[in-house]
């Protein structure tokens, strides 16, 4: 699996994300990060990496024009900017967008040590996911079991439509009003492998496991295409909810 981190300079968020996936990630992961405007990696940076106990060797800010001829399974922003600077440059399947603010302002004691400790317990998340996604049992039996229910069939159609959904809006669209309810059949789903999570601040997003077989996803969408009327009236609530959580238009292609 190959990621690449996202930060505006590339001298402290993203160089600290780096260097911690490689080390939780070890052979499972290419690392690798990247900026929009490079410049020299901040020293600060650096000395926290290796008080922390990990390697700097090869650490070093680049472009991201070297990586736009590349593909990559995660593109992970560290600072909103990235998003907005990186985007329509960088090929990626899946796209999250994490926030982390900037050590060199921060007024915490030790602040990129602050910031090294924050992005740490967000990569450990991530590779809790990523294994719960990678061990999930995609059989065909778990697959149909997955779909043979009516809140997670429109939940996983509204999905293919919206590209990705938090909990609040499934439970406008599906005109529930359990958030538990919901909640636990999006678990079902997550559990199946056949839905995602990425996180950005209080929100966490739903969207369609990109490593799903290719004729899974078919089945999926072809029920979309084929049988419009199945989720209008849910798609009507939705698009009716007032109020959505706003988001930071993906920079993948």
């Amino acid at each position: 699996m190959k990621v690449l981190f996202l930060c505006t300079e590339n001298s402290a968020r993203s160089i600290m994300a780096e260097a911690l996936l490689r080390h939780h990630g070890k052979d499972k992961f290419q690392v690798f990060s990247a900026g929009a405007s490079p410049t020299a990696v901040d020293e600060n940076a650096l000395k926290a990496i290796e008080h922390f106990g990990l390697s700097v060797d090869g650490l070093q800010s680049q472009s991201v024009d070297e990586y736009v001829d590349q593909h990559f399974d995660y593109v992970i922003t560290l600072c909103d900017q990235a998003v907005l600077e990186c985007e329509n440059r960088i090929d990626g399947t899946n796209c999250l967008a994490w926030s982390f603010p900037e050590p060199r302002t921060r007024k915490d004691i030790n602040p990129f040590e602050k910031t090294l400790q924050e992005i740490n317990e967000r990569i450990k998340n991530f590779m809790h996911e990523y294994q719960d996604i990678s061990s999930a049992s995609l059989t065909p039996t778990n697959f149909y079991k997955a779909l043979a229910d009516d809140i997670r069939l429109k939940t996983l159609l509204l999905i293919v439509v919206e590209k990705e959904l938090c909990v609040c809006e499934l439970m406008a669209a599906l005109g529930e009003e359990s958030q538990p309810k919901v909640s636990r059949h999006l678990a079902q789903l997550r559990k199946s492998g056949l839905l995602a999570v990425r996180k950005n601040q209080q929100w966490v997003y739903y969207f369609l496991n990109p490593t799903l077989p290719t004729w899974m996803k078919t089945i999926i969408t072809s029920t979309v295409v084929n049988e419009p009327i199945f989720i209008q009236k849910e798609l009507a609530r939705l698009n009716a909810m007032g109020e959505r959580p706003n988001r930071i238009a993906s920079f993948c292609n």
